[in-house]
Order: C-alpha cells, then sequence, then structure tokens
C-alpha cells in the first residue's frame, strides 16, 4: 500500500488541478478508519511559488521527497514549461518511474511527462483541449483526447479538472481497495468510479448527460447483474431498436452495454470480496459470471490480481458472515 505522496508545484500552477492531489491524497480521513498518507507539496526551489489566479504559495520543500514518495502527482503543467521542463523536475520524474512509483499527472501535467520521455511508445490523455498539441509535440505518444484518464502500468495520465479526482479514485483503489476509495469518493461527494474512457462504473450514480430515457435501464441492470442481460432485452426496456440503443449507450456511458455490464459487475464482485466470506462460486454468480473461472479471468484482466488475492489484499475488518450452509 501506499504511505508517501508527493505533488510537485510550479510557477503558474493551477489550483484547482493542484487541489484535486491535496484533496486526494493530503487529508486526514483517520476518523472513518481510512488511511492517512504523508503528503508533501515540492518544487524545484523552494520559497513563493505564483498561481495563475494571482495569488502565491509558500513551498517549503524541494524535490527530494519526491525520490521517495510512493506516489509522485505532476499537476496542471503551466504553458511555459510546456517542450522545456525544469531538467530538475524531468529528471526526478525518470528516476520515479525507472524504481517503480506511481506517477500521475493531472490534465497538461502530461506535458511534463512527455517532456521527461516516459509516455515514448504509450497511450496517454489530457485534456482534449490540448491533446492535438501534445500529440504533434511527441509524435511517439498514442494521445487519446477522448478519455478521462490512462493507466500505462505504473503511470497515469488524466484529463481536465475533474478527470484528475477520477484517475486519483482510480489508483487509490488499487492501493487500498475498493470499498474504502468508495468512502473517500463520498467525502469528496463525487462519484465513486468513472473508469477511463468509460465513464461512470458505479453503483448507482450515472453519468450526468445521460438520456433521461437510459438511466431508468442501467439502474435496472445494476439490480439484476446475476442474470443474462443482452442488449435486445435492455433496448426493449428502453423502447428502442438494439442497434439505436447500442449507439446511445455508447454516446453517454462511453463504453457498449456488455462492457459496461462486464466492469459493473468485476466492481460487484471487488465488494463481495471485500465484505463477505462469500465462496468464489458464490461471488461468481451473485456478479453474473457464471463459474469461479470466469470470475478469475475477469478478475486478471481487468485488476491483474486473482480475486483470492483482491480479498488478501482488501478484506474488511470485519466482514459480513459467511454464507449459510444448506438445509439438512
Amino acid at each position: 500500500m501506499i504511505h508517501t505522496v508527493a505533488c510537485i508545484a510550479q510557477e503558474g500552477l493551477a489550483p484547482f488541478e493542484f487541489g484535486v492531489a491535496c484533496e486526494a491524497f493530503g487529508l486526514d480521513r483517520s476518523a472513518q478508519g481510512l488511511p492517512v498518507f504523508d503528503f508533501r507539496v515540492v518544487t524545484p526551489v523552494p520559497g513563493r511559488i505564483g498561481t495563475d489566479f494571482g495569488f502565491s504559495l509558500l513551498v517549503d520543500e524541494d524535490l527530494a521527497f519526491a525520490d521517495v514518495a510512493d506516489v509522485v502527482v505532476v499537476a496542471a503543467t503551466p504553458r511555459a514549461f510546456w517542450g522545456g521542463q525544469d531538467p530538475r523536475v524531468r529528471d526526478v520524474v525518470r528516476r520515479a518511474v525507472a524504481r517503480g512509483a506511481w506517477v500521475l499527472s493531472v490534465c497538461s501535467g502530461a506535458f511534463t511527462l512527455a517532456d521527461a520521455g516516459v509516455l515514448d511508445g504509450r497511450r496517454a490523455t489530457t485534456h482534449w483541449m490540448h491533446a492535438d498539441r501534445l500529440a504533434t509535440m511527441y509524435p511517439t505518444i498514442e494521445v487519446d483526447p477522448d478519455v478521462l484518464y490512462v493507466q500505462e502500468g505504473r503511470i497515469i495520465t488524466s484529463a481536465g479538472t475533474a478527470a484528475g479526482i477520477d484517475a486519483s479514485l482510480h489508483l487509490l483503489r488499487q492501493e487500498i481497495g475498493a470499498e474504502a476509495a468508495n468512502e473517500i469518493a463520498r467525502r469528496m461527494v463525487v462519484p465513486p468510479q468513472r473508469d477511463g474512457g468509460q465513464a461512470q462504473f458505479i453503483a448507482r450514480p450515472l453519468p450526468e448527460h445521460a438520456g433521461a430515457s437510459l438511466a431508468p435501464v442501467a439502474d435496472w441492470a445494476l439490480d439484476r447483474l446475476d442474470q443474462e442481460l443482452g442488449v435486445e432485452e435492455l433496448a426493449a426496456r428502453a423502447h428502442m431498436s438494439p442497434r439505436t440503443f447500442a449507439r446511445r449507450f455508447k454516446r453517454d456511458f462511453g463504453a457498449t452495454p456488455a462492457a459496461w455490464l462486464a466492469r459493473q459487475r468485476v466492481l460487484h464482485a471487488q465488494r463481495l470480496l471485500e465484505q463477505t466470506d462469500f465462496s468464489l462460486e458464490r461471488i461468481a454468480a451473485d456478479s453474473g459470471f457464471g463459474s469461479a473461472a470466469v470470475l478469475r479471468q475477469n478478475f486478471a484482466r481487468v485488476l491483474g490480481l486473482t480475486p483470492t488475492a483482491y480479498r488478501d489484499r482488501f478484506r474488511c475488518a470485519e466482514p459480513a458472515p459467511r454464507e449459510a450452509a444448506p438445509a439438512a
């Protein structure tokens, strides 16, 4: 699990994107039983740093802490540094990637990662307004302007503003578990998960821009994850043809109905693994995977862990009672 987080601040920083890192990693939430991180703001030369809103921050620490932190956050990179990053920042990012630390960029922070060369040959994203510029300046990077965030190994790049929150929660979910990350999201009053390009994969809230005709259908499906749910059935409930339904669903949720359901089922299985002692077969059935083998395949594909390894890592302190034994 992560313990230390360094956020790199530079002259001209954007307060909102900087605040995302402070909110996600810097608050003491121990009263809710959540982990507390050693969070520090660092800069090449300690002192007063101006923002793009006319006020300043006083940063006391240099970049040394970033060389030992478990997570290095690069907030939005001011335009003055695009293509000409401070070499000290560039080097600390390179070293972080080389030693296997998490590196997370918010919005135009991707330009710092690109300048450091750590995105070469990788897929990445940034704010859609800057995506063409990033792709032109760094043609070896596969820039995707249509997603909220992209994870490549232990490097995460995110789009503008609120997408940085999504990316931070995505990282936290992998390190402290789904339930703890969801509790942080509740404290922040944001949806627990919007998974990269696939909009919101969460328990109930739906994408803000989802058409009213699709919201009740998605909510209905979330209550029936243990059942076979095909596009035809979902489309019928929306009073649409399957083709129209699939097109509108992809537009509103950023994923096909099948991909959305598969991710919802993984999330439901994560919660059951954390909160119950149900067998893998029971969890697979309740989540709609049918068998433990299919559950394992999906966990390996999505999370890179087996269900058993996930349970060992993220089991809650007081799980729900074991499933009842069959009656004699």
